[in-house]
């Protein structure tokens, strides 16, 4: 049942994002329901603030103030137990109609992590097993995880030039 869950959001009286997070999941757990609702999230980010007297603080602040992300299965459960929690105004969507959140949207919002497992290193050198550069070998000079990208540098006419690349089109090479 778990593969239907989808992510919905839910818009909750501001400055009680965290409450209501706290309490659908103790709903969850009380009413054995974690099978349906998967997860809550309530988005945040760390900001470096500059304080009156020129320090500066490291604050969480909520990324979409107001609203909380939920993983669920809609059930008629399901949606009663969001539905009724103190705080929660609504989901969102047409009337009383939750829509869940499309993949490209889950992407772009992070909620959902997926972990990549680089198979190379800085200096290794690799393989390019996609796209226009297919079959060149190269060497890895860096990595960005959270960009996907992975910079190469590769011998073209004679002439070291890097190159970027996404994670999934290179590996590494087997000698």
């Amino acid at each position: 049942m778990s593969e239907n869950a989808k992510w919905y959001v839910v818009h909750t009286y501001s400055g009680y994002e965290k409450k209501v997070a706290a309490t659908i999941e103790k709903t969850v757990e009380n009413r054995r329901l974690q099978d349906v609702i998967l997860e809550v999230s309530v988005p945040t980010e760390e900001v470096t603030e500059l304080t009156a007297d020129n320090k500066k603080k490291t604050v969480e602040r909520k990324i979409f103030p107001g609203y909380v992300l939920i993983k669920m299965v809609m059930t008629d459960e399901s949606w009663h137990a969001v539905r009724n929690t103190r705080g929660v105004t609504g989901f969102v969507g047409p009337g009383s109609k939750p829509v869940p959140l499309n993949e490209a949207e889950v992407a772009a919002l992070g909620v959902e992590k997926h972990e990549i497992i680089v198979p190379y290193a800085v200096g290794d050198s690799i393989k390019i097993i996609d796209g226009p550069l297919n079959t060149f070998i190269g060497v890895v000079e860096e990595i960005e995880l959270e960009k996907n990208r992975v910079r190469v540098v590769i011998s073209l006419f004679g002439r070291e030039t890097p190159v970027e690349l996404e994670l999934d089109q290179v590996e590494p090479l087997v000698v």
